[in-house]
């Protein structure tokens, strides 16, 4: 027995003896490769999960399992090292080498991947890291004033995405905005991805970059791609914020004091119906008291081993708006998965998103900014008796917080997308890739205006639409009116494309062929209206106890005959990539796309595209010289097309409803066609020409890039006037415009600064475009070169409008009366058309070209600071050059009513017996030009805390700390995408200031 526990003894003596000889403790610092600490970078024990991140001083301490393991340093920009252990050492200085310089980065083309250093076109990659900081929700505001060449504009609405234009407006019909690619699926709606899953943004400006997107590809391409795990280490992550907004500015509007002053100095009086003695400032009621409140949450969990990854995330984002009943919240939640498998040469992937969102809109949102500014001061928000104060008796007069009080109009939306790829590695350097892709959109859609809305008279009760649209009337019904629609839209995609990647010798070439089907269903639903209900509670959410039928006259609206359609695209592209000596570049690429929705004469397009370029740093010339680094002249050219905006009907022959008519004493629906056949209709085509150069001096210390591009839109299409002989309906859509942009693009990035504690980074782009109507004509059709539109109706406005369609100006020209000054007797007037001055200009006929709303420069200028463990980004924005149509002040500029309706109060010096002071002219065309402080952030890392957290971050964010410009509205970010830009109608939702406290931590 006594031997037994001895031998026990000695085993187990023995056995910890040998483990504590094969756990070995090592310790060391991380370096970049100019000898400066690297925090947070990963030290993974190869083989196993054990692992560790660097303090804020790079330096780590490690237990391995043995004296001779291998440990893998990594570090994101950093080339991962292999270190193995020699056994006699435990303290270890390591350095890193860095994978790229800008030049070098790998970013993301259609059908592939490619290295910076070797592209023919013009690309911009936008780091997550880089991206705008705030309450976003939105990928155009993420990438505002980053990219050069890229106008974005957004308001303070949260239900509203922001306007994206690259390279200025390419066609007058459609959205402007660019096609969005989203980890390889085309067209998906940039709303399922959360802010925080996004990994890079590569825009891709010319059409050698685009022409492989064909025919979707005319305003630029967007690729979005998402994080993924990483081999070898489990991370979970919390990203959250919390925020408070408040208005930056508001319109300068008369208070009750200084309104009765103007009144009695100039013998004007209100009505007893108006004047209840009070001071209300209408702009602040119909805004939350206090702040409006935002917040992110997003909680992620990603890994991997050594045949697969994963990675999930939700998010959770709240953005109250400033006015009343204004809300957005949305919920994102992820999944993507990759597993390798047949000795890693075939990998699997499937991604699963699902975006659930609630919009709650302001009621009558425009009218209600309208009568926020026009209500009288002297007139109270509530009566005595709690009840909203209201004058019926004068027309076009409402209270605008009544209106939100007692309306609702809410959206709820499902966008569920998900694909299946498939990647497998053939002998011979080929790849083929397969990607199945399903997107199914649906949206609830509900408007209740309660009993409260039928006092409004139907006759006067008018929409404020955003420009061009012009205004109608509005009728509430009785007893309540309700509108609600659901609708579908499914895409099914199927791509397949096979990639050839060889080397022989010098010679680099990698071909891409492909195919590519795509079925869309939309607007598969319906819409009915509704009114009369019994009581005011039940909202939208039960048409059926409505009674229409007892309301006379009263038509049920079921929404857009057109609504419902299918479409398909089916595709063959191709690209090819030649390389030698990494010093000659050449790529060339063709599209050939069908399409359903253009004329049966036309329905397939072709799309090519060829780019070269010449890596000057490559030459032996070059090798002795100590300026360049880095240098690339590229020049391409291709043709893309538009498809966005053309429906399943565009080119088809169409009938309908064309009202009644009275026979043999009933009314009588009548029917018959409404829109004419062209089967000769085919794709709008852009082609751009693009010279680059890519340079890189200093020892990288200074890179950047310059481009000059030609972008001419040919084929455009346009809704023309035709003979009612050849054509019953009167119009045709049909091809014909040409439309041109040119314009010059400046990118910069720098490190001035830099050593071991303090470091600063700066990033300039700069941007110019010329935008043309060239041709506005068709050679098969007769019509104009130039259409008057763009008519907000202000009060005493009838008929006037403020732009013009004209062959040889911008989208966008002022076209409109001039203004003269005041004659003696101190009446407004304007030049006629021949220069002679005159009080009662006619309108369309005295019209004078007044300025463009294009801008001639777009600045973007990021500086980034970090000193020990704080860091500070501070980014400035402007745009110069452009005009602003300030109708809402020319409506808010008669003093002759100022009795019943509010006034400006720069408009006190203007006389009320001048009944032309409000006209729409050029004196209320501004500069628009201005420079913001967008986003200041300041940041704290405390590194490592205790056991088990890697990272912790906290920071304050304010957005929109100031804004430096002569304009006199609310603010000069108004809207510049559509076909009626730089157009300020009293519907600017007031821009937020925003404060901001956030936290990152990695576990």
């Amino acid at each position: 027995m006594e031997k037994l526990k001895l031998l026990l003894l000695a085993f187990f003596l023995g056995f910890s003896i040998n483990t504590w000889a094969q756990k070995t403790e090592v310790s060391g610092i991380i370096l970049d490769d100019k000898g400066i600490p690297l925090p947070a970078a990963n030290v993974l024990e190869k083989g196993t999960t054990n692992t560790v991140t660097t303090d804020f001083d790079g330096k780590f301490k490690l237990s391995v399992s043995n004296k001779n393991a291998v440990l893998i340093i990594s570090f994101m920009g950093f080339n991962d090292l292999p270190l193995k252990l020699d056994g006699s050492k435990t303290n270890y200085t390591i350095k890193l080498q860095p994978t790229t310089t800008n030049l070098e980065q790998v970013v993301v083309v259609g059908y592939g991947k490619g290295s910076r250093k070797n592209l023919t076109t013009a690309v911009t990659s936008v780091k997550a890291e880089d991206l705008n900081r705030g309450a976003i929700s939105d990928v155009g505001q993420l990438l505002q004033g980053k990219v050069s060449g890229l106008n974005i504009s957004s308001s303070g609405d949260p239900t509203k995405t922001a306007s994206v234009v690259l390279r200025g407006a390419s066609t007058l019909n459609s959205s402007q905005g660019p096609f969005y690619v989203i980890d390889g699926i085309p067209g998906v709606d940039i709303s399922v991805i959360a802010p925080d899953d996004i990994a890079t943004i590569d825009v891709l400006k010319d059409a050698a970059a685009t022409a492989i997107y064909g025919n979707r590809a005319a305003n630029g391409v967007i690729m979005v791609t998402t994080k993924k795990g990483s081999k070898g280490r489990t991370q979970i992550a919390y990203n959250g914020y919390v925020g408070w907004e408040e208005v930056s500015n508001n319109l300068d509007m008369m208070d009750a004091d200084q309104l009765r002053a103007f009144t009695t100095k100039n013998n004007l009086n209100f009505t007893p119906e108006n004047d209840k003695g009070a001071n209300t400032n209408w702009q602040k009621e119909i805004l939350r008291s206090g702040y409006a409140a935002s917040s992110s949450h997003n909680l992620s969990m990603s890994g991997g081993g050594d045949h697969g990854n994963y990675t999930a995330s939700i998010t959770s984002l709240n953005k109250e708006g400033i006015m009343l009943k204004s809300d957005f919240s949305r919920i994102i939640a992820r999944l993507s998965v990759e597993q390798f498998a047949f000795d890693d040469k075939v990998k699997f992937g499937l991604n699963v998103t699902n975006s659930s969102t609630k919009y709650k809109n302001v009621p009558q949102r425009n009218t209600v900014l309208l009568q926020a500014a026009s209500y009288l001061p002297v007139s109270p928000v509530r009566n005595a008796d709690g009840s909203f104060f209201e004058n019926f008796t004068s027309p076009g007069y409402f209270n605008p917080v009544a209106l939100i009080e007692h309306g609702t109009d809410e959206t709820k939306t499902e966008n569920l997308v998900g694909n299946l790829t498939a990647e497998v590695k053939l002998p011979f350097g080929f790849t083929y890739n397969l990607n199945l892709a399903h997107q199914r959109l649906t949206s609830a859609h509900g408007e209740f205006y309660d009993s409260y809305y039928s006092q409004y008279n139907s006759a006067n009760f008018y929409n404020n639409p955003d420009p061009p649209l012009t205004k109608t009337l509005v009728n509430f019904g009785i007893n309540g009116s309700a509108l609600r629609n659901s609708y579908e839209t499914r895409n099914n995609i199927i791509e397949s494309f096979l990639t050839w990647d060889k080397s022989i010798g010098e010679h680099k070439i990698k071909a891409v062929v492909g195919y590519s089907w795509q079925e869309n269903t939309l607007g598969d639903g319906f819409q009915a209206t509704t009114t009369n209900f019994p009581v005011d509670n039940v909202g939208y959410n039960n048409l059926a106890l409505s009674n229409y039928t007892s309301v006379n006259g009263y038509v049920v609206n079921f929404g857009d005959s057109k609504a419902y359609q299918k479409t398909r695209l089916i595709s063959y592209f191709g690209r090819l990539n030649y390389n030698y000596k990494d010093r000659y570049l050449l790529q060339g690429s063709l599209r050939r796309d069908g399409g359903s929705m253009f004329g049966a004469n036309n329905r397939w397009g072709y799309f090519p595209s060829v780019g070269g370029a010449w890596r000057v740093d490559k030459e032996s010339f070059m090798q002795n010289q100590n300026i360049f680094s880095d240098l690339k002249f590229r020049g391409s050219w291709g043709v893309t097309g538009n498809s966005s905006g053309f429906n399943a009907y565009t080119a088809q022959f169409i009938s309908g409803s064309l009202g009644t008519f009275y026979y043999n004493g009933q009314q009588i629906g009548a029917y018959g066609p409404n829109q004419a056949a062209n089967p000769d209709l085919k794709w709008e085509k852009t082609a751009t020409a693009n010279i680059g150069v890519d340079f890189s001096i200093l020892k990288g210390k200074v890179s950047g890039s310059v481009d000059v591009y030609d972008k001419k839109t040919t084929d455009m299409i346009f809704n023309y006037n035709v003979n009612p002989v050849l054509v019953p309906v009167g119009n045709i859509v049909a091809n014909g415009g040409t439309m041109s942009n040119k314009g010059i693009e400046v990118s910069l990035s720098t490190t001035p600064v830099k050593t071991a504690n303090f470091s600063w980074t700066t990033n300039l782009n700069l941007a110019h475009n010329k935008n043309e109507i060239v041709k506005l004509t068709s050679p098969f059709f007769v019509g104009g070169d130039s259409i008057r539109r763009v008519q907000p109706d202000g009060g005493g406005q009838t008929g006037s409008t403020l732009q013009i369609f004209k062959e040889g100006k911008p989208l966008g020209q002022f076209f409109t009366l001039k203004y003269a000054g005041k004659n003696a007797a101190g009446v407004s007037q304007y030049y006629d058309k021949n220069g002679n001055l005159t009080t009662t200009p006619q309108i369309g006929v005295d019209y004078h070209y007044a300025g463009s709303a294009q801008p001639k420069l777009l600045v973007g200028w990021a500086n980034n600071f970090q000193y020990k463990k704080f860091d500070l980004s501070i980014f400035f924005r402007g745009v110069f050059g452009n005009k602003i149509f300030n109708a809402t002040r020319a409506d808010l500029f008669r003093p002759s009513t100022a009795m019943t309706n509010n006034i400006l109060v720069d408009a006190g010096n203007e006389s009320p017996n001048d009944l032309n002071s409000y006209k729409y002219s050029d004196r209320f065309i501004e500069d628009g030009s201005y420079v913001r402080l967008d986003n200041m952030t300041l940041g704290y890392n405390f590194g490592k805390v205790g056991r088990y957290i890697s990272s912790v971050r906290i920071y304050q964010t304010v957005n929109n700390v100031f804004v430096i410009t002569k304009y006199r509205g609310i603010d000069p970010e108004v809207e510049q995408g559509g076909t009626a830009p730089g157009v300020d109608s009293n519907n600017f939702y007031p821009k937020t200031r925003t404060y901001m406290f956030g936290l990152n931590v990695i576990f």
